[in-house]
């Protein structure tokens, strides 16, 4: 099924190639979710977004060639996923970027992340069954567990012994795993995912891993996949997509890691017979391919640019509210912030961001915390400075 190899870098020296992560894009137009619709969720237009996760960046020179060389091919007929130029480049990437062999016969395909969550949610439990999740937690969880009629509970991040508890409870089902995690971008050490695979083997809970933030651990972090650590026949899956890294979700299209042969054939069944999606979308094929082969590079140079506006959102903030001593994530392109300890109202920090502003960014009420917002910088440098400047300005008026 999948085998380690030794440890793979989180992120190396700056990669000096000529890829441009400073020049706008302009995305208003192009019915863009996080700029043209921002509307939608705050209630106003034109605000300068930091939301939805999405970056604001062309994704890969490299990708966007193989995306063109198809389309010229001019015919865009029914395509086949279970094939080795999309199968042989999922396990060239694991083995090169995760220190992971992969099985390609133990490769699924799905729509979407959400998608393969779903499906495997009606897998491997029934109606009212609990659901395991570490909190706070990415909203569409809860979206997701609640449509399947399942109960999700929450267990607070780090809270070894109440995540023992949620787990030996006898209707708990399956441990819904975000890694690295989404919104706090935790990266998960090797001890507590170790812990994780024992607990839910001692008591029999399915483990559904979702890794789609895995290709943008920063260093010294290094992600793991759930597949290092699971019995390689029990019942998990690790779901995830090369969109989040290489930005491109649009082009829809993820895969999965499912660990026994039953489970994987009944998740395919379903997909085939029961959601007629078994005729993926050929560009997501096309894109995931030239990224996992020749896309390395560009996320090389794309993590340490991001990185570089994490440490200005730490510079900023902790220069205005020393008290803060907030630390970049361990992964990703979402500052999660904790502003507790200034006290401030979080309507009345949402007003002044919007109202005053004009800017967009998440409130940690979305993820079941309040007291924290969420800020994309995903982005150009000089759209991260706008959005911590606007960020460090409304939280100045809003404390002593």
């Amino acid at each position: 099924m999948t085998s380690p190899l030794p440890d793979a870098p989180g992120s190396g020296a700056p990669v000096p190639l000529p890829y441009d992560f400073d020049t706008p894009v302009d995305r208003r137009g192009t019915w863009c979710t996080q700029w043209d619709y921002v509307e939608d969720r705050f209630g106003v237009p034109d605000l300068l977004p930091f939301t939805i996760s999405d970056m604001d960046f062309e994704t890969a020179p490299e990708v966007m060639a193989a995306l063109r060389a198809r389309l010229d091919h001019g015919v865009l007929g029914y395509s086949r996923w279970r094939q080795d130029d999309f199968l042989s480049a999922v396990a060239h990437w694991y083995a090169t970027r995760h220190a992971t062999r992969v099985d390609t016969g133990s490769i699924v395909y799905g729509p979407s992340v959400i998608y393969q969550l779903s499906a495997l949610l009606r897998l491997w439990s029934r109606p009212g069954d609990g659901v395991v999740t570490h909190t706070p937690t990415y909203d569409a969880f809860p979206k997701t567990v609640a449509a399947a009629g399942r109960e999700l509970r929450g267990c607070p991040l780090g809270d070894r012994a109440g995540l023992e508890e949620l787990l030996a409870l006898p209707d708990t089902s399956v441990l819904l795993l975000c890694s690295p995690h989404n919104p706090t971008g935790h990266v998960w050490t090797a001890e507590e995912l170790d812990r994780m695979a024992e607990l839910c083997d001692r008591h029999g809970v399915a483990v559904i891993s979702d890794e789609i933030h895995a290709d943008l651990a920063h260093a010294p972090h290094v992600h793991r996949p759930w597949a290092r650590h699971a019995r390689p026949d029990g019942r998990w899956a690790m779901v995830t997509s090369a969109s989040k890294s290489f930005n491109i979700p649009a082009l829809t299209g993820s895969y999965g890691v499912i660990g026994d042969a039953p489970s994987r054939e009944a998740y395919l069944r379903r997909l085939k017979e029961a959601d007629g999606l078994s005729s993926p979308a050929v560009l997501s094929l096309v894109g995931h391919i030239a990224a996992y082969r020749e896309g390395a590079p560009w996320l090389d140079a794309l993590r340490d640019y991001v990185a570089g506006n994490l440490a200005l959102v730490a510079e900023r903030l902790n220069g205005a509210f020393p008290g803060l001593g907030w630390q970049p994530p361990q992964a990703g392109y979402l500052a999660w912030i904790d502003l507790r300890p200034l006290g401030v109202d979080d309507d009345a920090l949402q007003r002044e961001l919007i109202e005053v502003e004009k800017v967009a960014v998440m409130p940690g009420s979305i993820y079941g915390a309040p007291g924290r917002v969420r800020l994309n910088v995903g982005c150009p440098r000089a759209k991260a400075e706008a959005g911590v400047r606007a960020l460090v300005d409304a939280l100045s008026r809003l404390t002593p």
